[in-house]
């Protein structure tokens, strides 16, 4: 069973129990504010079990499903940059983002990429340079990192091929001026994909416009970590407002977005 309910509804009780969400209306659900904040807009796409596990065995495939990947595929096709933590390229064998011809009139029309570069965060810059992520991008994989990151790494980077960003004075990207850096490259539509501390990280750092979180219908317990966290979060809590609610095969679809005065 397939139900939409638009938050501008005041009886939101559509069903479409037996068609998928076509493309262009889910393009028109998850589209960006325009007109564009000229510092752009972060959105962060996670996915959660009942009981709050951010992935299993180690990965968040395993709580996914096909409502969750089609909604993931369209973020990243509306996006300029997919933002990601250096973990999360390491456990979930990050590619590309591929050029997908269903967005490809679009993406020219708004003056983006054919498809969104990936912008690896990370400190250590820890990273297999050989992977099809940096040897085979439609556009440059950017490496996020601070003024100190390793020389030998941060030269290991550009070697191949990727482009290192610095956002730090420290080892690592600062949240705040990573999404400067990003923005003043023209990268203003925003992906953070996670993993939950580069999530927690944004969050502590007051700079996540928009939440786009999937609940799957699945009970894992374990301990796997939610979707954020980090040694020290907000003093008070960002009050988010809910978009959209999508249901799909038990899979809840949701997007909040910050709610302002």
């Amino acid at each position: 069973m397939r139900r939409l309910f638009p938050v501008t509804d005041p009886t939101p009780n559509v069903t479409d129990a037996d068609r998928e969400w076509p493309l262009p209306e889910l393009a028109a659900l998850y589209a960006y504010p325009e007109p564009l904040p000229e510092g752009g807009v972060l959105r962060a796409n996670m996915v959660t079990t009942l009981d709050g596990a951010a992935f299993h065995d180690g990965r968040s495939q395993g709580i996914s499903g096909a409502a969750d990947m089609r909604v993931f595929g369209v973020l990243r096709a509306l996006a300029d940059v997919v933002v990601v933590g250096a973990e999360t390229v390491r456990r979930e064998g990050y590619r590309p983002a591929k050029a997908r011809e269903a967005f490809a009139e679009a993406r020219e029309a708004a003056g983006q990429a054919p498809a969104a570069a990936i912008a690896v965060v990370s400190a250590s810059l820890d990273l297999d340079f050989t992977m099809p992520l940096f040897t085979a991008p439609v556009v440059p994989t950017l490496v996020l990192t601070g003024a100190e990151a390793p020389a030998e790494r941060v030269a290991a980077a550009r070697q191949a091929g990727a482009e290192v960003v610095v956002a730090g004075s420290g080892r690592g990207a600062d949240p705040v001026r990573l999404r400067a850096e990003l923005a003043a490259r023209g990268l203003r539509r925003q992906l953070a994909e996670g993993g939950p501390r580069l999530l927690g990280q944004l969050i502590a750092a007051d700079t996540v416009d928009e939440l786009c979180l999937t609940v799957s219908p699945f009970l894992t317990g374990g301990d796997a970590s939610r979707i954020a966290y980090a040694a020290q979060g907000l003093a008070t809590p960002a009050r988010m407002r809910p978009a959209s609610i999508l249901t799909e095969d038990g899979f809840l679809l949701t997007r909040y977005v910050r709610e302002t005065a």
